[in-house]
């Protein structure tokens, strides 16, 4: 379950994303083996990188890490194929 402070961290979340030119876009409270999950953009994979690490600092956060492409970049890919 959420813990004590995690008001504290979203925000911190957000300050270090907008340090790295990230975007926040959700937040959720879930039921399952994640209390959170947050979406969030990134100019570049080595940003994500980046603001992944920072936020992972205090210990108390496990991520997991999805590249997600657009339906139109998905149909650009599948058409070299």
């Amino acid at each position: 379950m959420v813990v004590s402070g995690w008001c504290d961290r979203v925000a911190e979340g957000d300050r270090t994303l907008e340090a790295a030119c990230g975007k926040l876009v959700r937040v959720w409270v879930t039921l399952c083996q994640y209390d959170v999950v947050e979406v969030f953009e990134a100019p570049d994979d080595e940003t994500a990188l980046e603001i992944i690490t920072k936020l992972g600092r205090h210990g108390a956060e496990e991520t997991e890490t999805l590249r997600a492409f657009t339906r139109d970049e998905a149909e650009e890919i599948i058409k070299r194929l």
